[in-house]
This record gives C-alpha cells, sequence and structure tokens, in this order.
C-alpha cells in the first residue's frame, strides 16, 4: 500500500508544479466570471461523473460561501437535476442533457464551466456549442491535450496529465482558485 501512496503523491507533485504554467488562463477565466456575476449574470457548470461533482463543488463555493461571508453569487450545476436530467435523456438523448438546460435557463452574458477530464464528453461538448451562439461564454476545465472541446472554450485551461486522478485533483485546485478569485475581483466583503 505504501507504494501505491508514494506513487500518487509522486504524480501529484509532479503535475502541481506544471500548474503554474495555467496562471494566465486561470486568471483570465477568473475575471470573465467575476464580470457576469457583478452585471448580474449566472455561472452554469457541468460535467460527468467526478466532474459534475466539481460542478456542483464550484456552483456551492459561489452560492454558499468560499473565505469570506459575503452575499450568495449566481451559480447552477447543471448536473443536479435528476428528473431534468433523465427526461431529457430519455427523451432525446444523452447529449443533450446540458445543452437543452443551458438553452432554457441561460442568457446572453452568463458564463459555462464545461468539466472534461478528456476533452472528449459528448454532453459537454453539445453545451459548449449550445453556449456560444447564445452569447454565453465558455471556460473549460480540460485534461489531456484539451480534446474536441478545448476550440470550443474561449478559455480552455487544459490540465497537462493523462491520468484523471490527477487531472481530478488539479481541477479541485483550480476550482477553489476560481472561486477565490471571483469573490477578490467582486471586493465582496
Amino acid at each position: 500500500m505504501s507504494e501505491l501512496f508514494q506513487s500518487n503523491l509522486s504524480e501529484h507533485r509532479a503535475l502541481f508544479e506544471q500548474l503554474a504554467a495555467l496562471q494566465a488562463p486561470i486568471e483570465r477565466a477568473g475575471a470573465l466570471i467575476a464580470g457576469a456575476l457583478g452585471s448580474g449574470r449566472k455561472l452554469m457548470l457541468c460535467g460527468n461523473g467526478g466532474s459534475a461533482a466539481d460542478s456542483q463543488h464550484i456552483a456551492a463555493e459561489l452560492t454558499g460561501r468560499f473565505i469570506r461571508d459575503r452575499r450568495p453569487l449566481a451559480a447552477l450545476a447543471l448536473t443536479t437535476d435528476t428528473s431534468a436530467l433523465t427526461c431529457i435523456a430519455n427523451d432525446y438523448s444523452y447529449d443533450e442533457v446540458f445543452a437543452r438546460q443551458l438553452s432554457a435557463l441561460g442568457t446572453q452574458g452568463d458564463c459555462l464551466i464545461a468539466i472534461s477530464t478528456s476533452g472528449h464528453s459528448k454532453s459537454v461538448i453539445r453545451a459548449a456549442q449550445a453556449a456560444r451562439p447564445a452569447g454565453i461564454r465558455v471556460i473549460g476545465l480540460l485534461g489531456r491535450d484539451g480534446g474536441a472541446l478545448a476550440p470550443l472554450c474561449e478559455v480552455p485551461i487544459v490540465v497537462p496529465s493523462a491520468v484523471t486522478a490527477r487531472i481530478q485533483e488539479a481541477h479541485g485546485f483550480i476550482g477553489h482558485t476560481l472561486c477565490g478569485l471571483i469573490e477578490a475581483a467582486l471586493g465582496l466583503p
């Protein structure tokens, strides 16, 4: 067991040493989201599996609080409404579960964080494709080479790893960093 622990820790450390290269896109994403929230718009998030959990985590930090006790911010994980998810998956296809919700709930000036460790999740790609013509700005939390999702994102944040667990660990760190940047940019007490 200690070999597994040491191997995971070594991979984690090596990856996190590379994250400094992502500072510019992370700061740009934080500014885009803060601008939207500061203008009365909202942030929507989507992803599958662990990325769905990351979507919900980031939304909770913003609607609740992250560091500061401040007003709630409009953030919505498109992963949480099981009736909508199952209705859309049944009546259309699973690929449409986020795109249809985004089309119903999104307005011009909103932001979407599209999370996919591979960059190839069809349901997340469809959400990004639906967002852009609606004037919804797309930020990608991605892994590997960014996949097919990267070119659909105004700000792709691509974690340079092929290991899903390490990518998800980095996404958690980036999500927390975005929350901190948003609070600071909005000057929230």
